[in-house]
């Protein structure tokens, strides 16, 4: 968003904590001071816990009338309480980006019962007194209407930038083919319970069982102790030689992996849009994506995906059907890329965005004071 919005010609100041995960905070040097065209300025966490970085609310307080819209990105943040209370008595148009935390997953995972007091007390008067609540698909917008909370919302895609090279995909392929498997199932995505890599493990297995063709890769970072199990997970299922563990991928090592894969599949339980599939959608591949990625439907519906229900005999049975059927899995990858290409472009979304910011600054200056 930084950078679309920047090439765009809109001054964008970033300000968030030092966070860097539970117990850790960014160091000086990683603290850019500008980056992707945006200012950045960063504020000390002192705990864990809600992410308190007390030097957020005089600052954004001093501040807050100097900038036209103020977007707030995620929920159940102290950065974010902060800033919907000064922005409402600033009189400063803002949106919030719930970031999924109000899908039926988000709601029901981890310290429910705090997160649906924090929702009635906190966070739900900061979405109603919200401009506009931004969601990325409408099944997150669905979800989070469906919980009784009052707010003015709609949905803009995020924009994902093309991370594939065509020069590098013969490379890729040949890497591939030369070493083991013909065809090459590919999950790309963070390491999470709500990814369900077990249920994909577990429809690997039932497909491998039939074929020996095929392998799956697993490209991205997580708790060391949770990939442990889901390792120990694939030695039961007798899979483990056909499972390959990359680790966290970025740059070309990531625009290698795309393209050496022949089919994308995202398990998740919930994804409120999904980073992940519009990569591969970018890069031409097909897709077979759960009906909890946000983006799931829309592809679907414009034949750019297979959607399939996260349980493992329905995600074995669209792997085998698209690993069956070449010519399925072409038509498919070319949709992919030209409805990723049209509706989730970086220029897109910089555009809608800053349609939207007009719409609320107009508003702001109509109202009364």
């Amino acid at each position: 968003m930084e950078r679309a919005l920047a090439a765009a010609g809109v001054n964008v100041t970033t300000a968030t904590t030092d966070d860097d995960g539970p117990g850790r905070r960014l160091s000086r040097q990683e603290q850019a001071a500008e980056a992707n065209g945006a200012k950045r300025i960063y504020f000390r966490k002192c705990v864990d816990f809600y992410k308190i970085a007390p030097g957020f609310a005089p600052w954004l307080w001093r501040n807050a009338q100097s900038f036209d819209v103020i977007h707030i990105h995620a929920i159940f943040s102290f950065a974010s309480i902060v800033a919907g209370a000064i922005a409402r008595l600033r009189r400063i148009p803002y949106v919030v980006r719930p970031l999924g935390a109000l899908s039926v997953y988000g709601v029901t995972q981890r310290r429910p019962w705090l997160k649906r007091i924090s929702l009635r007390l906190i966070e739900g008067p900061i979405l109603h007194g919200a401009a506009y609540v931004h969601c990325t698909s409408q099944l997150e917008l669905d979800e989070a209407q469906a919980l009784g909370l009052s707010f003015n919302g709609g949905v803009i895609p995020l924009g994902v930038e093309r991370s594939f090279d065509g020069r590098a995909a013969q490379r890729a392929k040949r890497a591939v083919s030369d070493g083991g498997p013909r065809l090459t199932l590919l999950y790309l995505s963070r390491i999470d319970r709500k990814k369900n890599i077990e249920g994909l493990l577990d429809a690997f297995a039932s497909v491998a069982r039939q074929r020996q063709d095929v392998m799956l890769r697993i490209a991205g970072g997580g708790p060391a102790e949770y990939v442990k199990t889901l390792k120990a997970r694939a030695a039961a299922l007798s899979i483990e030689r056909r499972v390959e563990w990359l680790g966290h991928v970025e740059g070309d090592a990531k625009a290698a992996v795309l393209a050496a894969a022949d089919l994308f599949v995202l398990p998740s339980y919930s994804e409120n849009f999904g980073i992940a599939a519009v990569e591969a959608m970018l890069a031409g591949l097909p897709c077979i994506l759960a009906d909890g990625v946000g983006i799931a439907n829309e592809a679907g519906a414009a034949g750019a995906c297979h959607v399939t229900a996260p349980e493992p005999h329905a995600l074995a049975e669209a792997i085998a059907q698209l690993l069956d059927d070449e010519a399925a899995r072409e038509r498919i990858g070319r949709r992919a890329a030209a409805f990723a290409q049209q509706e989730f472009s970086t220029e897109v979304m910089a555009q809608r965005l800053i349609a939207l910011y007009a719409s609320l600054v107009q508003s702001s200056r109509e109202r009364p004071a």
